[in-house]
């Protein structure tokens, strides 16, 4: 081999080696509830660099997990083309393995990628390019529906389950025992299918039920039988998606039903908070089966002037203060970021008192490593720490002074409270609340028409800005408030509070309202009524309702 010959070929081979390496993972992203994707799942669709979607709704569930930005990830819409025509088989793994013979691609597919979908071809396309590929499993609405309704496909008693995708071609003679039948794709077909049932021998009061939107918050399920169905599907307005199960368990609804009878089922629940504050909340209300939109009402910002906690900060580390007050979990934020701004640790504490307003704020102080000696036993207010705070003691304390950072909108009744026990306290803005830009015209219009069915409010300034940017809530929704202060400035803003958490705790609050939610359910029940969301009253019992 000549130089020449051997520098080409060591040319090839760099080329070859820096070109990028594709990969395809056909992701099953469950039938519809996030909850149900598997932690592989979001670990791909962090890392990829393309994302092929299916459905609709994927473009949401991707950005909820992922942080879409100008630089990537690419979503591709991999359930219609640019004519607007849903793709063929053929034609969406063509899409995928254009993309994957260079990026790492999350083929993200609804279910699960091997059954019922098209997986199958799509992984034989990319074995046909030389396209590396793996599978990640998906829940299958086949089972995850039914569970979502509270029904077994199994039970000791009957352990044969039979899936059958509708169609013309379908012999249902052979399903005429007392098997389970999980029918896919029936909806629009299931008046023929249950007469052929019938026909065939099953008894024509065989339960049957069918669940649309299955494993999400717009879930609806129906009971019939055979004879009944049809009539009550249309009755029902039921659509696809809808998975229909025929057999003796749909009986066991009546007692298993666990998703749908969530205390919140359904509740669409305004969030005001600030954008970092509102995760724990969400997540909450989630839990209870309701849906919740964040709209930001404040958002927090350092001191216009931050000299004042600078000096602070340095008086701390040489010894100033006897106490610090933290009245707030971005309080401890503000301190920290300060600290780290200063090259400083949790070890210029030493020797350092420390109170905490209540639980969350000295679970925040836990997190950088420290622990609160002073959190209130009874109510977790500024009046509940004064009410546990000690009377300055010359003997016993060495230095009389207080370090209180917080808000720049906080009330003065800590300070002149401090003051009163004989301690001289260094009031210190560490942060501002700022009111936040208007939500979008729709949120706003949902707001005051009555579209939410709950709002959950955590401080006093929630109310105010959330009123401020976008106006009163509707008064069929429903107001929780985190506790008296806050639910004073509510009725200020002439708001009925019908929730106040008992303890001013997030979770606490959206465990009141779910409780509220429970009782007012358990009341609809009992009076025969069916069990609405409060959005759906109508206007004139609205009305009604407040005359009284």
């Amino acid at each position: 081999m000549t130089r020449a010959q051997s520098a080409q070929s060591t040319d090839t081979t760099k080329a070859a080696a820096a070109a990028p390496r594709g990969w395809v993972s056909f992701v099953g992203s469950g039938p519809g509830d996030p909850g149900l994707m598997t932690l592989r799942a979001v670990e791909l669709l962090r890392d990829a660099d393309v994302i092929v979607t299916e459905a609709p709704e994927h473009v949401a569930l991707v950005r909820a997990l992922v942080d879409v930005t100008e630089d990537g990830p690419l979503l591709v819409d991999g359930g219609f083309g640019e004519d607007g025509q849903p793709l063929t088989h053929a034609a969406r793994g063509k899409v995928v393995v254009k993309h994957g013979k260079k990026h790492r691609v999350v083929r993200l597919m609804t279910g699960d990628p091997f059954l019922y979908a098209s997986g199958p071809e799509e992984a034989q396309a990319c074995v046909k390019a030389g396209v590396g590929f793996d599978i990640v499993p998906g829940v299958s609405s086949v089972s995850a529906v039914p569970a979502y309704a509270g029904i077994p496909l199994t039970t000791k008693d009957n352990r044969e389950v039979a899936v059958v995708t509708c169609g013309q071609k379908v012999d249902w003679s052979q399903y005429a025992d007392d098997r389970t039948l999980v029918l896919l794709s029936g909806v629009g077909s299931i008046g023929e299918t249950a007469a052929a049932l019938v026909a065939a021998g099953r008894p024509a009061e065989t339960s049957v039920a069918m669940t649309s939107v299955g494993t999400t918050t717009e879930q609806t399920t129906i009971t019939s039988t055979l004879a009944d169905i049809a009539a009550d599907a249309r009755a029902a307005r039921m659509a696809p998606p809808a998975i229909t199960v025929i057999g003796k368990v749909v009986d066991l609804r009546e007692t298993l039903s666990w998703f749908e009878t969530k205390p919140l089922f359904g509740w669409r629940v305004l969030v005001p908070r600030t954008k970092e504050q509102a995760g724990s909340l969400s997540r909450r209300v989630r839990e209870y089966g309701a849906v919740p939109e964040e709209v930001p009402t404040i958002s927090v910002e350092p001191p216009r002037n931050p000299l004042q906690m600078d000096k602070a900060v340095r008086g701390l580390v040489e010894g100033r203060y006897e106490w610090i007050a933290f009245t707030s979990v971005n309080a401890v934020k503000a301190v920290r970021e300060k600290f780290e701004e200063y090259g400083l640790d949790a070890r210029a504490f030493s020797g350092l008192k420390i109170a905490a307003v209540g639980d969350k704020t000295a679970e925040a102080i836990a997190a950088w490593g420290l622990r609160a000696d002073l959190v209130p036993t009874g109510e977790q207010s500024a009046a509940g720490l004064l009410a546990d705070w000690p009377p300055y003691d010359d003997v016993l304390d060495p230095i009389n002074r207080v370090f209180l950072p917080r808000a720049d909108i906080a009330t003065e009744n800590l300070v002149a409270g401090l003051i009163d026990l004989g301690w001289e306290c260094d009031d210190v803005t560490a942060y501002r609340t700022v009111r936040a830009t208007p939500p979008p015209a729709e949120t706003r219009d949902a707001i005051k028409t009555g579209k939410f069915d709950a709002v959950v409010f955590t401080s006093s300034s929630t109310v105010r800005n959330l009123v401020g940017i976008a106006g009163k809530p509707h008064p069929s929704t429903i107001i929780a408030v985190i506790g008296p202060a806050t639910a004073k400035t509510a009725e200020e803003h002439g708001l009925r509070v019908d929730v106040l958490s008992p303890k001013p705790d997030v979770e606490v609050l959206v465990d009141a309202l779910a409780d509220f939610g429970a009782v007012r359910r358990a009341a609809l029940l009992e009076a025969g009524e069916p069990v609405t969301k409060p959005s759906e009253r109508k206007p004139a019992t609205r009305r009604k309702a407040r005359a009284k």
